[in-house]
């Protein structure tokens, strides 16, 4: 097993692991392209579902500026065998079943998986165990590992927050926040039927119905308190909601005055009583809608912050923007890229594992070793 240190230094000189992209939606996409970039790592294959777009080419389907010669096919079999390791990137919002499926029949064919697409397994340590010990067991069949990470929940609230307690002296309580707005978001079944933007405010949006976010994002505050060698008393909830004063149009449509037009929901880590490992979600339409609101420090359409309240104060906030368009790069795309990679990138370090099933505190990070864009030069010894 590799060394359990903060930082993991794959090998760019090593004979490259074949990687199966799984799904080429916006985390897909994301994820080719961090495949390409990675000189570990070499794109064998990329499934889809869809047959119109059975083989077109990977490299135009992740916009990047030149073919790969890589055709998306639909054959499982056939993309998973001799395959060293698979980025799992269709949904399970509403499939979950057939997600966890495709996860065990790839760890089981002895491919390392890594995912954003299983909630529950993003701290498995808390995961039902008819949920997680299939997997375990494909694992061990396979000689295979699994890591399930995103960006929120995902690094914005367990490795990030985790880092930057190291900075700190006293802490009082660790908050990690993501502030968007969703009007760019590439994803309108999940911005209307999930998030409940533009729905009735007597819908009910199956995101924050009651033990929903505490399911989802609950294991990142577990992560965070196992980190800082802390018990929780218990998780609690807090959800608000605010109608739209006036019609609002987006890339997704009309969204009409007196429908869903911002949420924003806790998921709260209590410690003796004070709530002291803290989620926060703002989420809005579009911009200046429930402007009393946190919005992102520049402004912007999107931020992930941690804020550790105690001696120093700290605030960190990240803001990512990917597939421009017009010169104008996207920060919905821009988060999906960062989770694509956090997990792309711990590939090395899930190959050179015992088999298992890991978490955010468990996988290191793994700098951007022979990335340099435009360099040759490598570091000496």
């Amino acid at each position: 097993m590799p060394d359990e240190n903060t930082f993991y230094f794959p090998d760019p000189a090593a004979e490259p692991t074949d990687v199966v992209v799984w799904g080429t939606g916006n985390m897909g996409r994301a994820a080719i392209r961090a495949v390409v970039a990675h000189p570990a790592l070499r794109l064998s294959a990329v499934l889809t579902g869809a047959p119109d777009k059975v083989g077109l080419d990977a490299g135009d389907v992740a916009r990047l500026d030149r073919t790969l010669g890589v055709p998306l096919t639909s054959e499982v079999d056939a993309a998973l065998a001799g395959a060293g390791a698979v980025a799992y990137t269709a949904s399970g919002d509403v499939r979950p079943e057939a997600a966890l499926a495709d996860v065990r029949r790839a760890l089981a064919s002895g491919a390392v998986v890594v995912t954003p697409s299983v909630y529950a397994l993003y701290d498995p340590r808390s995961a039902p165990a008819a949920l997680v010990d299939p997997l375990r067991e494909a694992c061990r069949a396979g000689g295979s590992a699994l890591f399930v990470s995103g960006v929120d929940p995902g690094w914005g609230n367990d490795v990030l927050p985790v880092l930057v307690s190291a900075l700190a002296g006293e802490v009082e309580q660790v908050r990690c926040r993501e502030v968007f707005d969703y009007s760019t978001y590439d994803a309108a079944e999940a911005v209307r039927l999930l998030v409940g933007m533009g729905e009735s405010m007597s819908y009910e949006p199956p995101m924050v119905a009651p033990g929903v976010p505490t399911m989802v994002w609950g294991g990142q505050v577990r992560l965070v308190a196992r980190a800082l060698g802390v018990e929780l008393d218990a998780i609690e909830e807090s959800l608000e909601r605010r109608p739209l004063e006036a019609d609002v149009t987006t890339a997704l449509g009309l969204f009409a005055a007196g429908t869903q037009g911002a949420l924003r929901f806790e998921v709260r880590g209590v410690v003796d009583g004070v709530p002291r490992i803290v989620v926060e979600h703002v989420t809005r339409i579009a911009p200046g809608v429930a402007a009393d609101w946190p919005v992102p420090p520049d402004g912007g359409a999107g931020a992930h912050t941690v804020l550790i309240e105690g001696r120093p104060r700290i605030e960190v906030s990240l803001e990512a923007t990917d597939e421009p368009v017009d010169g104008v790069g996207n920060r919905a795309a821009g988060g999906n890229a960062t989770a694509a990679n956090r997990l792309v990138n711990a590939i090395p370090w899930l190959r050179a594992a015992e088999p298992g099933v890991y978490d955010g505190l468990d996988v290191p990070l793994s700098p951007a070793v022979g990335r340099l864009t435009g360099s040759s030069r490598k570091a000496p010894a």
